[in-house]
């Protein structure tokens, strides 16, 4: 019998220990299947990861690269935040590019990220959404807060997307919050057609908040960009915070900045490769 094996040359890295495997589809053709995804993202018998990262060639004109990111369970999904920051880094340190800003289709939309001296990375992620119907949010109202029954905890969340749907809790103390029980039945509940991403958000200051996010297709991480862009929005639209708002997560900091509505929001933080190496897939 004939075993048909594939190498492929792939980055591990983080950001705020938020981790993915980084692999360039610019200079190496394949495709993968969402078994071989899962093998990747295995932590055990894989390189693993909360998500796989692939850099393709651009498909529209106005954009440098094109950005497909996989979750651990092998289903595709639109947008990562800290995923983005890596990006920027990987294209640069792999010489596909030598440009300090990038302008990258997704298919949550184009975001542009950019490449700071001091080695940070700052990523525009684009104007939330609020409009149920396109995050997408089944609800009579357009309030911006809102019940959500969970099991047979009511919840009053706010509902945006930042390319990616998210539900923003707010909680007292983010260390005692019931992340683990609440953020599958938040995840995975009939009012979210595409599923959600589940925040926690505890606020500090009006310029400081902890928070913990339960990913759609991850479960919990370390930390996760587009979570702490949609909580700080969320904290703002509510008037409960003041842009930019510092966001303390289990992996680190970040800074997000938000102008308000029809402003994009602008989200800074680090990018760190861990290792290269080649895999047999």
């Amino acid at each position: 019998m004939l075993w048909h094996t594939m190498k492929i040359k792939f980055s591990k890295m983080h950001g705020l220990g938020n981790d993915f495997v980084v692999i360039d589809a610019v200079r190496q053709k394949f495709t993968l299947s969402p078994e071989q995804l899962r093998a990747l993202a295995d932590r055990h018998l894989g390189v693993g990861c909360d998500q796989i990262l692939l850099v393709e060639p651009a498909r529209r004109p106005d954009c440098d690269f094109r950005y497909r990111i996989f979750n651990a369970d092998g289903g595709e999904v639109e947008q990562c935040g800290n995923g983005a920051r890596c990006f920027v880094r990987f294209v640069h340190d792999q010489g596909l590019c030598a440009k300090r800003e990038i302008r990258v289709e997704t298919l949550g939309g184009v975001i542009a990220p950019r490449l700071n001296a001091d080695g940070s990375v700052t990523v525009d992620m684009g104007v939330p959404v609020f409009a149920r119907d396109e995050i997408p949010f089944v609800s009579a109202s357009d309030e911006l807060v809102q019940p959500l029954l969970a099991g047979d905890v009511e919840l009053a969340i706010t509902a945006v997307s930042m390319g990616n749907p998210h539900a923003v809790h707010v909680v007292a103390d983010v260390d005692a919050a019931p992340v683990e029980t609440l953020g599958p039945l938040i995840e995975t509940h009939p009012r979210f057609p595409r599923r959600v991403n589940a925040g926690f958000m505890q606020i500090v200051d009006r310029q400081a908040i902890r928070l913990r996010v339960f990913e759609r297709g991850a479960g919990e991480t370390l930390a996760c960009g587009t979570g702490a862009c949609a909580a700080v929005v969320a904290g703002i639209a509510r008037g409960l915070l003041d842009s930019p708002v510092r966001v303390a997560t289990r992996g680190g900091e970040l800074s997000i900045a938000w102008g308000g509505k029809g402003r994009p929001v602008l989200m800074s933080g680090p990018a760190v490769c861990v290792f290269t190496g080649e895999i047999d897939l």
